[in-house]
């Protein structure tokens, strides 16, 4: 995959679709969010983030560029993927904004490699799509 394609993963939010549970999954993958919705999982799920007026009018491509950066939105959806899986949206969006788009996506890419076997390490169960190897396993150097 390349550089484009990676970088359509990772979501207006800030998050990172290529590490995300749906998008990992063999049978009906998610596109991502970036992706067209006729894929995406059901609509319990759906994104109020990306249906934002900043979004829809092009206006950014990412949350940080608007005005009302963090929202409350975006702050509820970071404090659960804080508590829940230990990773942070707005502190992603930060280093986006920062750092750039492309040294995000080579850092997270070596953040949620598998030490076994270099896949991807799944944020939401913890375990490698690849070889099943879970960030809890003792002999896995993250």
């Amino acid at each position: 995959m390349g550089l484009r394609e990676k970088a359509a993963l990772v979501a207006p939010c800030g998050m990172n679709c290529s590490i995300c549970m749906a998008f990992l999954r063999q049978r009906n993958r998610c596109p991502g969010c970036r992706g067209p919705d006729a894929g995406k999982p059901p609509s319990r799920w759906d994104c109020g983030i990306k249906k934002c007026a900043t979004f829809e009018d092009g206006k950014a491509r990412f949350c940080y560029a608007c005005e009302t950066f963090p929202c409350d939105r975006l702050k509820r959806l970071d404090k659960r993927y804080r508590t829940r899986y230990g990773m942070s949206m707005i502190e992603n969006l930060e280093h986006i904004k920062t750092e750039g788009l492309r040294k995000f996506i080579r850092n997270e890419e070596a953040r949620w490699a598998c030490a076994s076997c270099g896949g991807t390490i799944c944020v939401h169960d913890g375990r490698c799509s690849s070889c099943g190897t879970t960030r809890d396993d003792p002999d896995l150097q993250l």
